[in-house]
């Protein structure tokens, strides 16, 4: 059922403290942790407790948590002292999502290109 923690996720085993992970920021409804593949010198993925595959299922579901994932990638920027920064959500296996748990990828600290490739 979606919102609860799945055994087969990477992410909800994290939450739960099972993997361990280089853990930055926590509150109530989200983690925030290093990513273990940066691809910028900041790259930090803001993460709801709760399970949903990705951004659009979460916000359907529980938009106050989809918030608090938004504030916390602005709090991270914020900590991280990044001046600019992009925020990212990839939906799908086509651009890039491997773990099917709601995440937001933080990255800054380097210039970033547009369109991104």
């Amino acid at each position: 059922m979606s919102g609860d923690p799945q055994s087969d996720c990477l992410f909800c085993k994290i939450v739960a403290g099972h993997i361990p992970a280089t853990i930055i920021r926590e509150t109530p409804t989200t983690v925030a942790f290093r990513d273990i593949n940066p691809q910028a010198p900041t790259h930090v993925l803001v993460i709801p407790r709760v399970h949903y595959p990705d951004a659009a299922s979460l916000a359907a579901a529980d938009p106050t948590v989809a918030a608090d994932v938004l504030r916390e990638a602005g709090e991270v920027a914020a900590d991280e002292k990044l001046d600019s920064y992009r925020v990212i959500f990839n939906t799908g296996s086509g651009v890039g999502q491997t773990v099917f748990h709601a995440h937001a990828h933080v990255m800054g600290g380097r210039g970033m290109q547009w369109p991104p490739g």
